[in-house]
């Protein structure tokens, strides 16, 4: 049986969202993989499932490329925010994901805040191998890098490196390397970080399971607390990545991580 699917972005990190409220969605690992075949399949960095869930206007799984389920994708729980918001015509709606309850609201024409909620910093939490420091890591994990990195779960697994310059070469060589590096049990994505002021970040982000992405959610939140924890920057400031601008606030408040971006609908189709 043929199942609908839109083909989805935020910025530029593209996904084929499955609606499986209605009928079971369980993909093998090998069915992920060859969807997301961008040379003999529809193509996309992650698969997204939307299913019934109880306490939640919806329930939404996620899939790297490489066939893993993983807990946590910031532009697809915005584009599936927007998705479930125009459907139902509410201007906030409450998403359960294995990260957690996440809220969704409309901020303007086609641009949805997505409340990540509070981001992990105990070395557990990331999770790592053993107990490290994880505001500045002091562990050699590449001979290209000398500066620390800094650890932050959102979700899922990050360390953000600050650098002077972002050369995507450099990231394609070093991204892979660190993401299998045995520190991370689970794996990491990995985020290169250019500080241009107090209230911008340039960033590139080797997602884990999918490579080098044109935008990374979870990677713009995680670059931003780990920049305010270091006082590299202040507390809200815009993220610039290959595919646009995120505006991400790490609130004093209540330690929430909010953020805000575009979601935009490319086309239909079914699945084979």
């Amino acid at each position: 049986m043929s199942r609908p699917f839109l083909k989805m972005n935020g910025l530029g990190n593209d996904f084929v969202v499955v609606e499986a409220r209605s009928a079971p969605f369980e993909p093998t690992a090998a069915q992920v993989r060859a969807i997301a075949d961008r040379t003999s399949g529809i193509g996309c960095d992650q698969l997204i499932s939307i299913e019934q869930a109880s306490g939640a206007d919806a329930r939404a799984r996620f899939w790297n490329a490489d066939g893993d389920e993983v807990g946590a994708c910031g532009n697809g729980t915005r584009c599936v925010g927007w998705l479930m918001m125009q459907a139902s015509g509410k201007d906030e709606v409450a998403i359960l994901t294995q990260a957690g309850l996440l809220h969704a609201r409309r901020a303007g024409e086609r641009l949805v805040s997505v409340d990540m909620g509070e981001p992990g910093l105990d070395w557990r939490t990331i999770p790592l191998s053993d107990a490290q420091d994880t505001l500045l890591m002091d562990v050699p994990l590449h001979p290209g890098l000398s500066e620390p990195g800094t650890c932050v779960s959102m979700g899922n697994p990050h360390i953000v490196f600050f650098m002077s310059e972002l050369d995507e070469a450099f990231v394609r060589s070093v991204g892979p390397v660190i993401e299998r590096h045995p520190l991370f049990p689970e794996g990491v994505n990995v985020g290169f970080a250019q500080v241009i002021d107090r209230g911008r970040i340039a960033l590139k982000v080797w997602e884990r399971g999918a490579g080098l992405t044109q935008a990374c959610g979870t990677g713009a939140c995680a670059a931003l607390v780990a920049a305010v924890r270091r006082d590299l920057t202040d507390r809200s400031a815009v993220v610039v990545t290959d595919g646009g601008e995120l505006l991400i606030e790490w609130r004093a408040e209540d330690d929430h991580v909010i953020m805000t971006g575009p979601a935009a609908v490319d086309f239909a189709g079914e699945l084979p």
